[in-house]
């Protein structure tokens, strides 16, 4: 089959690779809709932290934001899912250890990330194979485009509730990329006031588009990064109440500076964002119920032969404002 392997910093190709066989308790994925997300452009580029600790290493086959349907499945697995439409978890626990058996899976030592780190191979291809117990279904509802945003929109939940805020109170975001304005279309749903900041000008004319209006003035009863700018996680402990939260999702890549005296004195509550394993149900059920339609956020649909220009910033000249790209790996 065909898959896109990244060999080193800025080298992408597809290459035909070896058909992959579902092993017992896994099935077999037919992608239909692959989203390239700033993970994989900073795997691309080299910049990922995994990359400098050894935590990864090259070659790599990306892409965690999928929805296919389920063409096969290997022993001891229920031939129930077969001909499901599906998409999965990203983070994948050994299953067994303290931090698996307490909910924290997504946080164990030795978990797999699909196309990320460890030995499952991603989704930017025309299949993929993965354990049938992170598998999600997908209601009939939901097209093949809502089901690959299924999984930023988990991560855009989990940062949401983590803020703790009710309906009425106002929430600031700093970001207007994809998981910037998934969080503001789930904020919105629980009722929250939502404004944003951000600086490239077709996203925020999108934004505008999508009912929300840009950052005037405080109070800011919680704060959300979902930047890649190491400046932003300073600034959100500057613009945040006392007392209340920053929940910070978005990654640079050199380390961000945050003044912890600060964080003290105003007795805020940082909370980091890691995966969208517990938001992945939640996040169905809200495209599902249409309280959140992501389809505006896409830009384009491109194919595999595309994605290394795209890894590299070049998006396609009929591109719309929508920050994210899918890839439709039977193009």
């Amino acid at each position: 089959m065909r898959a896109l392997v990244l060999a080193g910093p800025h080298r992408a190709e597809v290459q035909e690779v070896p058909d992959p066989v579902p092993g017992p308790g896994e099935v077999l994925i037919g992608v239909e809709r692959a989203g390239i997300c700033g993970t994989d452009v900073e795997l691309f580029t080299g910049g990922l932290s995994y990359l400098q600790t050894g935590i990864t290493s090259y070659p790599v086959r990306p892409g965690h934001e999928w929805c296919g349907v389920v063409t096969a499945v290997g022993p001891d697995t229920a031939p129930a899912w077969l001909g499901r439409r599906v998409t999965g978890d990203t983070m994948i626990g050994c299953g067994a250890c303290p931090r698996c058996r307490t909910g924290r899976h997504h946080v164990c030592a030795d978990r797999n990330e699909v196309g990320i780190r460890g030995a499952i191979p991603g989704a930017l291809a025309e299949r993929l194979t993965v354990p049938a117990h992170t598998l999600h279904q997908l209601p009939a509802s939901l097209d093949p485009v809502a089901g690959a945003l299924v999984e930023p929109g988990g991560n855009a939940l989990r940062s949401v509730r983590a803020t703790a805020l009710t309906a009425g109170e106002r929430l600031l975001i700093l970001g207007t990329g994809t998981i910037g304005l998934l969080c503001a279309l789930f904020a919105r749903a629980q009722g929250l006031e939502v404004h944003l900041r951000g600086r490239d000008p077709a996203q925020l004319a999108l934004a505008r588009d999508l009912g929300f209006t840009e950052a005037t003035e405080g109070p800011w009863d919680a704060v959300i990064d979902a930047t890649n700018d190491p400046t932003s996680p300073s600034l959100a402990l500057d613009l945040v109440e006392p007392g209340r939260r920053i929940v910070y999702i978005g990654l640079s890549d050199v380390p961000s500076p945050v003044d912890t005296r600060e964080l003290v004195l105003k007795d805020v509550t940082a909370v980091g964002i890691l995966g969208a394993s517990a938001g992945l149900p939640g996040a169905i059920a809200a495209y599902a119920d249409g309280s959140v339609d992501p389809r505006p956020l896409v830009g384009a649909t491109i194919a595999l032969d595309e994605v290394a220009a795209a890894l590299a910033g070049n998006r396609p000249a009929t591109a719309g404002p929508g920050p994210k790209l899918l890839v439709d790996p039977a193009r």
